[in-house]
């Protein structure tokens, strides 16, 4: 989800609250949003020139490779094309590129999204993996697993991407004063939904080699469900939907449509 902040403060930085832009303007401000850049290429479209004193710009396309939003995290393809987009250049001046209220109609585009394995699990052994994952098993089992949840630490998370857009996700977790460790292996498929949400599929959960609880297997698939569930973006004016999804044994690739309205 943090990814479409960003992207939507992208949409915004390429317009200068001078009200002036050219294509090179665009792409300083768009390396900017990102860590470290290895490959971008930024074209604005805008006829007629003199729109963009009024805050409109016709069409902004954006290909990148090699894009980090952290030290930790790497995008290996970003390709994003908009629509029109209509900002008030005095509010833009004073709330920077995160001010959505400087929009003055919903700003929209498509994007399309690469990341591989090897950029995935390099960022899955970052420093604050541990505490994100441990979040997000909390937000996904309830309030009695996260109890027990909390007295565990998490080790060397993995995850292998399968044919037929399927996934393999591995860890050990520990408990704490305790040498022994469990091996937990999650695998699933993955679908869209009306275009909202993705539906985890004929999920499978072991345990050190066995079969985890049921009651475990269902908890945790409704709980994903709900995390990976694109409608609580609207309420912050965010409507995103994916309109494709390819999982191969060597990268993962997704399409969406986003729009922001003005908040």
């Amino acid at each position: 989800m943090e990814f479409f902040a960003i992207f939507l403060s992208l949409l915004l930085s390429v317009i200068s609250p001078a009200g002036l832009i050219l294509d090179n303007t665009a792409e300083k401000a768009i390396r900017s949003q990102f860590e470290k850049v290895e490959q971008l290429q930024v074209r604005v479209d805008n006829a007629p020139s003199y729109q963009i004193v009024g805050g409109k710009i016709g069409r902004v396309r954006v290909a990148g490779r090699g894009l980090w939003l952290t030290e930790d995290f790497r995008i290996a393809d970003l390709e994003v094309e908009t629509d029109p987009i209509n900002v008030d250049i005095g509010r833009l001046r004073k709330g920077g590129a995160r001010d959505f209220s400087a929009l003055r109609e919903p700003a929209q585009a498509g994007v399309r999204l690469v990341l591989t394995e090897e950029d995935i699990n390099k960022a899955l052994q970052g420093p604050d993996v541990t505490s994100r994952l441990r979040n997000l098993g909390i937000r996904v089992l309830g309030s009695q697993e996260a109890e027990q949840l909390q007295r565990y630490d998490i080790v060397n998370p993995r995850v292998e991407f399968l044919e037929n857009n399927r996934l393999r996700f591995q860890v050990e977790i520990q408990e704490r004063g305790y040498s022994e460790e469990l091996a937990i292996t999650v695998e699933s498929g993955l679908s869209i939904i009306s275009g909202r949400q993705l539906q985890l599929i004929d999920l499978a959960v072991l345990v050190n080699g066995e079969p985890a609880p049921a009651r475990l297997v269902k908890g945790l698939s409704q709980g994903i469900s709900r995390q990976l569930d694109l409608q609580t973006l609207e309420r912050s004016g965010i409507l995103a939907r994916l309109l494709q999804l390819k999982i191969t044994s060597e990268q993962l690739e997704m399409a969406a449509f986003v729009q922001v309205k003005p908040q």
